[in-house]
């Protein structure tokens, strides 16, 4: 994976985007959940599932992933939130 930003509008691409930065950081679900204080289970979950997650939760993994979220206008024709979720 690149440096550059990567543009998410689902939960389904954060997901996908979470494991990814994971194993690209050399984690193992069970490694991630210790440096957490989780279970794996836990990880799974929250790659299967982020919007079921508390923005701190998130947070918290995407600090051990060396990972920052950076928010901005939407650029180009974007449907509504609503269509997209």
């Amino acid at each position: 994976m690149s440096n550059d930003s990567l543009v998410v509008r689902t939960p389904h691409q954060l997901g996908a985007l979470m494991r990814a930065f994971r194993k690209q950081a050399g984690f193992s679900q069970a490694a991630l959940a210790e440096r957490l204080g989780v279970s794996r289970q836990a990880i799974t979950a929250l790659e299967r599932e982020p919007e079921s997650a508390t923005f701190e939760r998130l947070m918290k993994v995407w600090a051990v992933l060396g990972l920052e979220v950076s928010l901005q206008r939407a650029t180009g024709h974007t449907q509504p939130l609503d269509m997209e979720w």
